[in-house]
């Protein structure tokens, strides 16, 4: 299986030659169609993996190679979904769906020639996420919960080879935390898409992931890379079985550790 991303020994310092270390000896792979989930004590760097992987940061030391080609500036193939969605007040949900495609180069120039097919590939998104005939409402008219799901529509409609997913689910209560995670079940599913999951979950990271990473207490690193052999596809019933909550307890104590050793 060929690896999507690679990082190899990387350190990030932010505030010049003096300024914190984020990251350092950073090294991780995750392969094409892959469902990774990031874990780690708050501070770890996470977020900084998840800019250094989109190209908003260029590291001090090391390289990151997504898709072949080392990082040099922002990628194009990578689709981002943030905690909160910033859904365009002024604009429709298909509208919001639909803002990628006025950005990503490859898809710029095609876009007023195939509206109508950017349209019904935004709209059939909107209903695998459980929002068809929503297209048309505003923000506003709409619950965090289902901001989320077109949200990640947004995040899907230029066809991106991987989604980098940052804490996406943590503001929402738990009953549309568990919906969402099974939609983003489906569409890793459906789409094949690589996915990177950054969150301080680790329910959602066990029920969603093929592979798990546990960063140390900053500067982060990788401690632990742990493959999830819980099959395919899975149903929320596997939270309560013993096997599942043995693994969140084992991440629980390595995270703590992790802490303890800051």
């Amino acid at each position: 299986m060929s690896h999507l991303v690679s990082i190899d020994d990387v350190d990030m310092r932010y505030g010049g030659a003096d300024g914190t270390l984020a990251v350092s000896g950073l090294t991780m792979r995750v392969a094409k169609g892959e469902f990774a989930a990031v874990v780690g004590p708050s501070g770890c760097g996470k977020s900084t993996l998840m800019k250094l992987v989109t190209g908003l940061y260029i590291p001090q030391r090391g390289t990151v190679i997504v898709a072949g080609q080392q990082v040099t500036k922002p990628v194009s193939i990578v689709g981002m979904a943030f905690q909160n969605p910033t859904m365009l007040p002024w604009r429709t949900t298909l509208e919001n769906v639909l803002l990628p495609l006025e950005i990503v180069e490859k898809h710029r120039h095609r876009l007023r020639a195939n509206k109508k097919e950017y349209v019904e590939q935004a709209e059939h998104l909107l209903e695998l996420v459980g929002l068809k005939g929503f297209g048309s409402k505003f923000p506003w008219q709409l619950s965090g919960g289902m901001q989320q799901r077109a949200n990640l529509c947004r995040a899907l409609i230029h066809e991106p080879d991987l989604l980098m997913l940052d804490e996406p689910f943590g503001a929402l209560d738990a009953f549309t935390r568990e919906e969402l995670w099974c939609v983003i079940r489906d569409l890793h599913a459906a789409q094949g898409v690589t996915i990177v999951l950054v969150t301080h979950d680790l329910r959602e990271a066990s029920f969603l992931a093929d592979k798990i990473f546990v960063m140390s207490a900053r500067p982060g690193r990788i401690l632990r890379e742990r493959v999830v052999t819980f099959p395919r596809p899975r149903d929320l019933e596997l939270m309560y079985e013993k096997d599942f909550n043995a693994l969140v307890h084992e991440l629980h104590g390595e995270i703590a550790t992790a802490r303890q050793a800051a």
